[in-house]
């Protein structure tokens, strides 16, 4: 039998926090395969690098030879949870959660291993609950104690609303480790309180109590804030592979080190061998490559992959412009536009104060040329113009 404190360190590595580990010891120490949870609320259609440190963990016990269950929050997204919110989340019809949970079956099963994952749907359990088991459930916990939740304390105390349905969402979430016999749950730090309240159901319910792994949330491509689609600092792990790949050659150097931490598979003494090579002088840029090549590889495969660093080696080394860029034809106004008008039509910027913004900080190419001039002018004519935005952006405009 496999050593547990060799498991122990591949369980604890990139965590953030391991309640309890005596109590881990133990399962462990008993030679069974353990029931390994992480539940996911399909509230958005594609999953991002975020997401998948908790599924990349999920997959690192099940080369342990534990049962993993990719719980699918079908009924508890219809409530929302709100943790880290400061105002209620609106609820997803049920159409919407069904269409959403169909495709986290077909991307989680790029980590994780179908023959030995099995997929879970809360409201199995739920939906027969009714109103009457929904009210006993409820009886098991207290507002005091929901209050000591960090983000219904600061809405509390601001007066800001909390609805009672939010109230629910830990019950449900702890519940289903009651539901699921689970051994040990995954979550993000922000679930950290849910989590626990599970511990507390089972224990309620005559189990014993779940092990709580809580993970960190992976910084997006801009190093400070949680990787969110809705900040514009994420890599979604449906993208193509030349979209996936630039975007992770584009992170700092240090952030690689995280990235290696939470999405790598590699072994550790891998990455610190990694450390070392920069360290002794290898340009960071080639271990980027290493991590870029993995990771799109595990979602697209490592012909893929290869084209991808092709790809990038030639647009961003080489400097060649990419053949697959999109042809435009703009109206011009006495047959000129200005410059920060095409980049806009062109949809390379978001408007032409980004635009400007840009060719201010030496963004913008035309025909591979730095513009510095922000009343630049585009005429017509028979020929057209290659722009280029940052790195990755580009654009065959004639103005007409």
């Amino acid at each position: 039998m496999r050593a547990v404190e060799q498991d122990l360190r591949q369980i604890k590595r990139g965590a953030e926090e391991l309640l309890i580990e005596a109590e881990l010891i133990e399962k462990l120490k008993s030679g069974r395969p353990l029931r390994i949870k992480a539940g996911f609320d399909p509230t958005a259609p594609d999953l991002h690098l975020g997401h998948t440190v908790l599924i990349n963990k999920l997959r690192h016990f099940q080369d342990l030879g534990h049962h993993v269950m990719f719980l699918i929050g079908d009924f508890t997204g219809m409530i929302g949870d709100p943790t880290g919110k400061n105002i209620t989340r609106p609820p997803l019809s049920g159409e919407q959660i069904l269409e959403n949970a169909r495709t986290y079956q077909e991307q989680v099963f790029k980590i994780l291993d179908p023959g030995r994952t099995e997929i879970c749907f809360n409201s199995t359990w739920f939906e027969p609950f009714g109103a009457s088991g929904m009210i006993r459930l409820a009886a098991l916990h207290t507002v005091a104690r929901m209050l000591e939740r960090d983000d219904f304390a600061k809405r509390y105390r601001s007066g800001q609303p909390i609805a009672i349905h939010e109230l629910l969402y830990p019950l449900c979430q702890g519940y289903d480790s009651v539901a699921m016999k689970a051994d040990v749950e995954l979550g993000g730090t922000d679930q950290k309180f849910n989590l626990l309240v599970g511990r507390e159901l089972q224990k309620h319910f005559g189990q014993a109590p779940q092990c709580i792994l809580t993970m960190p949330l992976l910084e997006g491509l801009d190093g400070v804030n949680k990787m969110s689609k809705s900040l514009g600092n994420y890599v979604g792990i449906s993208e193509p592979p030349g979209e996936m790949f630039g975007k992770l050659m584009s992170i700092s150097d240090e952030l690689m080190w995280r990235y290696f931490e939470l999405l790598s598979f590699r072994s550790g003494d891998a990455i610190e061998g990694f450390r070392q090579d920069v360290a002794g002088g290898r340009n960071p840029r080639d271990v980027k490559v290493v991590l870029a090549q993995e990771i799109v590889e595990r979602f697209h495969g490592g012909q893929a992959a290869t084209l991808a660093l092709a790809d990038f080696d030639a647009r961003f080394r080489q400097g060649a412009i990419p053949d697959d860029i999109p042809e435009l034809q703009l109206p011009g106004v006495g047959r000129s536009l200005g410059i920060a008008q095409v980049l806009k039509q062109a949809g390379l910027t978001a408007s032409t104060s980004e635009a400007l913004r840009m060719i201010d900080q030496g963004g913008v190419k035309i025909d591979g040329c730095r513009v510095d001039d922000r009343q630049l002018l585009l005429t017509s004519g028979p020929g057209s113009v290659v722009l280029q935005v940052g790195k990755r952006k580009f654009a065959r405009v004639r103005i007409v």
